[in-house]
């Protein structure tokens, strides 16, 4: 086998420089200017100059880098202008392919860097002088600096409103997603929710360069964030600081100082890099504008500060994100499957047609569970100069309804969407579902089940599931069941503050079960964005979502027994694994007949316990 041959060492090949100089300063100006000014047209520019860089061939005009990627008409259009004055300027034969004596030149290599020119040309100007300073060359100079948000910037909101979050005592450490936007939004010149005009991006977006720079943890599923270490002390940094602007307003600057010296207030601002802009659209299916933002946890304020250290305990006081009596009026919501479409279409027809001739205020929609509801509608008036009124916040009412037809019934209960739907409107969040059941008079007789067990099935969801069900005869009485319904809620939320609470904070409606008993309403309410995103049938579900729907599919497992067997097993595997422990067959099939159920806390019993085992430990087809 031949010598293997000696590695050659020496110096790395010295690139040749851009045969386009004078495109490449033009670009790089460009992307400074726009980096000085907060664009994200900087990424663009810098996409432009990395190609530029790479092309080894000189440009005659701006038309012939058409060519090349990220060069579009817009960039071309600027470059063929400046060309034009620059020949006006410098004579029809002045070199384009060379810069002017006394041009810095273009190198590649910092051109490469998105960072402002200004910051390298401090650097080598300087470094020389201040040896051993922050603009000095050598390793100093390539030291990375500490990342620090520009003041009632998003990131600086973020990280103040966690960080006096945790200084709460008995505090949860972290908070959800719309509970910190509401406690940020005051510290924040930039809206949370609302992008600015021209831009897709809202002060939200910061939230990904904060986990990037490990200042910033999101866990779980609702997301929880929470600050890392770092990000803990950069927030107490931030917090003094701003405390401290109250009596010197220098002490601020102070903070964030060294970062306006090397680069321009853009340089500490927050921009969204390229995956943000997928966390944004997640966000907007979420919260699209017409979000309510939450009020689910309001701190006490003393004096009007905002300093967390005069925070003491948390309130339900109405705030600016309530709605007050008289700003909000109540809307009946139909769910567009109930209008249009299908067999019975006049019949669909002819309950749109009673609802207007009973003066009923009412909006077609797509509904992801049941098939009526009612909202707090804002009242909002339109902007002058504007075309469109800015879009109302709104609130779900506690009241949910579920319609069907005998024979819908019929159907429901055979392919199984029964139990589906009514184990969906137990989740949903509202906490007053009505199962609305029309008889149809004589045509149950005809239908493939019988009228006993449809008349079994409504019985069970009202004594069983716990639903108040109404039974009417025809489309005419469940238009005037809703008409009724809607009059009631109007007069029973009239003198009613109402405000937002999310599903995601935990333990939220514990004084509401008391309201309830004093025979008024419920004043804490969820958004309908919130609600009809959660309510979506086949959005992605956690392990234990799934498990829950398969344990379901045996016959005489309801829901309830479902949700006690996930109390002590709440995924196949632990469920296996306790199976593995047992010493014997018999022990196996009793392994759940002593798990505990419902209201009553009844047994699941051994027969039921032997077909769970059955189904999970038989090798080969059951018998």
């Amino acid at each position: 086998m031949p010598a293997s041959e000696p590695v050659r060492l020496g110096r790395k090949r010295v690139l040749p420089s851009c045969p386009n100089p004078l495109f490449l300063k033009w670009l790089t100006e460009l992307r400074d200017e726009a980096k000085e000014k907060g664009l994200k047209t900087q990424y663009t520019y810098q996409k432009a100059i990395s190609s530029l860089n790479k092309y080894p061939l000189p440009l005659q005009n701006a038309k012939e880098a058409k060519i090349l990627q990220n060069f579009g008409d817009g960039i071309c259009k600027i470059l063929d202008d400046k060309l034009q004055r620059y020949l006006r300027d410098n004579g029809e034969d002045a070199p384009i392919h060379s810069l002017p004596e006394g041009a810095p030149p273009a190198g590649r290599r910092d051109n490469n860097n998105l960072a402002p020119s200004k910051k390298k040309n401090a650097a080598g100007d300087h470094g020389k002088d201040k040896g051993g300073g922050r603009g000095g060359g050598g390793a100093a100079g390539k030291r990375k600096r500490e990342y620090v948000p520009q003041k009632r910037s998003g990131g600086y909101a973020v990280l103040l409103a966690l960080y006096r979050e945790s200084q709460i005592p008995g505090g949860k450490g972290y908070m959800f997603k719309m509970e910190l936007q509401t406690e940020a939004q005051p510290l924040c010149d930039k809206s949370f929710t609302v992008p600015d005009l021209g831009s897709k991006y809202t002060a939200w977006s910061s939230v990904s360069t904060l986990i990037q720079r490990n200042l910033l943890m999101k866990t779980h599923n609702p997301a929880r964030y929470s600050l890392t270490e770092e990000g803990s002390a950069l927030a107490e940094r931030l917090d003094s600081a701003e405390r401290g602007s109250k009596d010197d307003p220098e002490e601020v600057r102070s903070v964030g100082d060294e970062d306006e010296e090397e680069g321009g207030p853009g340089v500490v601002d927050l921009t969204a890099s390229d995956d943000e802009e997928e966390d944004e659209k997640e966000e907007e299916q979420i919260q699209p504008a017409e979000r309510l933002t939450c009020v689910g946890q309001q701190r006490t304020e003393a004096d009007g500060t905002r300093d967390a250290g005069n925070t003491k305990a948390t309130s339900r006081k109405p705030s600016a994100g309530s709605l007050l009596p008289g700003t909000y009026e109540i809307i009946l919501c139909v769910d567009f499957i109930e209008t249009t479409g299908g067999g019975s279409h006049h019949r669909k027809q002819e309950l749109v047609k009673e609802l207007q001739r009973n003066g009923v205020s009412f909006d077609v929609r797509k509904l992801n569970v049941g098939d009526f509801l009612w909202v707090a509608r804002e009242k909002v008036a339109p902007v002058p100069g504007q075309l469109r009124a800015p879009a109302a916040r709104e609130l779900v009412l506690d009241y949910v309804i579920e319609r069907k037809r005998m024979d819908d019934l019929c159907g429901s209960i055979i392919d199984g969407r029964f139990r589906e739907q009514k184990f969906r409107l137990k989740r949903c969040g509202l906490r007053k579902p009505v199962y609305l059941v029309e008889e149809c008079g004589t045509a149950a007789s005809h239908l493939s089940l019988p009228e006993s067990t449809l008349q079994q099935a409504i019985v069970n969801t009202q004594v069983v599931d716990g639903f108040f069900v109404k039974r009417v005869q025809d489309v005419r009485e469940s238009a005037a069941y809703l008409t009724v319904m809607t009059r009631y809620l109007t007069k029973l939320y009239q003198n009613c503050t109402l405000m937002c609470r999310s599903r995601e904070l935990e333990g939220d409606g514990g004084s509401e079960e008391e309201v309830e008993e004093r025979g008024r309403p419920s004043c804490s309410l969820i958004s309908f964005a919130e609600f009809n995103h959660g309510a979506v049938k086949n959005k992605c579900q956690t392990v234990r979502e799934v498990f829950a729907r398969q344990l379901m599919q045996i016959s005489g497992l309801s829901g309830d027994k479902a949700a006690a067997i996930l109390e002590h097993y709440n995924t196949p595997h632990s469920l296996l694994t306790a199976y593995k422990r047992c010493v014997s067959e018999a022990e196996k099939e009793k392994l759940l007949s002593s798990i505990r159920y419902g209201k009553l806390k009844r047994n699941l019993g051994p027969a039921l316990s032997r077909t769970v085992y059955q189904l999970y430990c038989t090798q080969g087809a059951l018998t």
